[in-house]
């Protein structure tokens, strides 16, 4: 059994393919697989809450700092209600899916699920307790969304941010992460992508949400006016460090398993950040002439990123290449893509998750190949090319058009931004009177 048949029987990190449905009755279970993925979500929601806000906290200025890290406490409390009422089953559920046939469970699960129906302290996923596969599913919910609001900090009404993170969990990452991990006859499956642990549903949707609420709700009004430089890079290198680490519980626990593979991907995962550092360093010393702190820590990102959809599939040296890549591609759309673009993305979502999880995606059909290292026997680097490009667009239009529309409702009735008066206080004091420093 080759890498590929693994995942897709694990559902890279949700999980949920029907075999797993039909070994439930007959699996016991795998007290060190279970012990593992329970370590893993320790890991993921560490990532997410310290790490994530951190390293966005820190590059905000300092009035702005408390409002990221409230808006996190906030989503994690509302995703995690909403994923036991309807989430988990709108991605799990596998009702009607057949294999290389295209209907509406292709692209969402229903309600089969809903509010945990059937799922008990004996239910298991292949060897694991359901339980603890569907918490693990659960932070990736409460982490994609976090990624996205990076586009348009400093700026958003909190009461719009709340709504936001529920109709975009509902109605753009469920749908997305159950045609990806959705199993036999979901929509990427059926096109044969290759999606280990979220380069489409989660980095690629993160960043194209960004970039299109960051062009509706419009640019800070001092942006490239005044100095809105990062107010603590410290606070960025610590939650680059602790999103670094937390990423092994993001991909290797995809791997649902303490195995071989784990091992490979917990490899892969390490060495395509190093790579991703090692290529901003250089593109950055060569094209600016200095390395910074928060380029080095943006290329271990940008790394990370680029390296998520190919862990399980790519040798040592295709991560290297595609961590490699990825930080170079990364510096320019942050340094460059950026001024073209003209776009306030405040803390460069689109620049390092959309774009990088692109090209991690293009480069995971490449890699993959047995003659560059890879684990995919028989890969067709035409078809696998097509079969990647085709797993972007649909995100990228999905995302698009889903979240223009869900910010287009909330624009229409509570509103989106805060006013000037607000904004020029900071949204600490305005949205939730504290001050991170007194």
């Amino acid at each position: 059994m080759n890498i590929r048949s693994i995942s897709s029987l694990v559902l890279g990190c949700l999980l949920l393919s029907p075999h797993f449905a039909q070994a439930a009755e007959t699996a016991t279970l795998n007290q060190t697989s279970t012990s593992w993925v329970m370590t893993s979500i320790v890991f993921v929601m560490i990532m997410f809450i310290p790490g994530l806000a951190l390293f966005y906290g820190g590059m905000l200025r300092s009035k702005n700092v408390l409002s990221i890290c409230t808006q996190f406490f906030a989503f994690a409390g509302i995703i995690g209600l909403m994923w036991i009422t309807h989430i988990y089953s709108m991605i799990v559920d596998t009702t009607g899916m057949q294999e290389g046939t295209f209907n509406l469970a292709s692209f969402v699960g229903g309600f089969d699920k809903a509010f945990m129906h059937g799922v008990t302290d004996q239910s298991l996923m292949g060897d694991i307790p359901e339980y603890v596969t569907s918490v693990f599913g659960m932070t990736f919910a409460m982490i994609t969304p976090a990624i996205v609001v990076g586009g348009y900090a400093e700026r958003m009404k909190f009461s719009a941010m709340v709504i936001f993170v529920i109709l975009w969990t509902t109605i753009v990452y469920a749908p997305m992460a159950h045609m990806v991990w959705g199993g036999v006859g979901s929509a990427m499956h059926n096109w044969g992508v290759l999606d280990f642990a979220g380069g489409t549903a989660v980095h690629i949707n993160s960043g194209i949400a960004a970039l299109v609420g960051a062009m509706i709700i419009g640019r800070r009004k001092d942006w490239k006016t005044q100095n809105i430089a990062p107010h603590n890079l410290v606070y960025t290198f610590i939650g680059a460090g602790l999103l670094w680490a937390g990423w092994f519980g993001f991909n290797v626990g995809s791997a649902l398993a303490a195995n071989a593979s784990a091992g490979l991907i917990m490899m892969n995962t390490q060495v395509a950040a190093c790579a991703g550092i090692v290529g901003w360093m250089i593109i950055e010393k060569v094209l600016d002439r200095h390395t910074t702190s928060l380029g080095l820590a943006s290329g271990a990102i940008a790394g990370l990123v680029g390296i998520t959809p190919a862990a399980a599939y790519v040798g040592v040296f295709g991560a290297a290449a595609i961590g490699l890549i990825t930080g170079m591609v990364c510096f320019y759309a942050v340094t460059r893509l950026k001024n073209v673009l003209n776009i306030d993305d405040s803390l460069d979502v689109f620049a390092l998750h959309g774009i990088g999880g692109m090209v991690g995606g293009i480069l995971t059909g490449i890699f993959a190949s047995p003659s560059l290292g890879g684990n995919i026997a028989g890969l067709d680097f035409g078809t696998q090319f097509i079969a990647q490009v085709i797993g972007i667009i649909v995100t990228v239009v999905y995302s698009a058009v889903c979240t223009w529309g869900i910010f287009k409702v909330i624009e229409l009735t509570v509103g989106l931004r805060v006013s000037h008066e607000e904004e020029e206080k900071g949204l600490d004091l305005s949205d939730h009177n504290e001050r991170a420093y007194n």
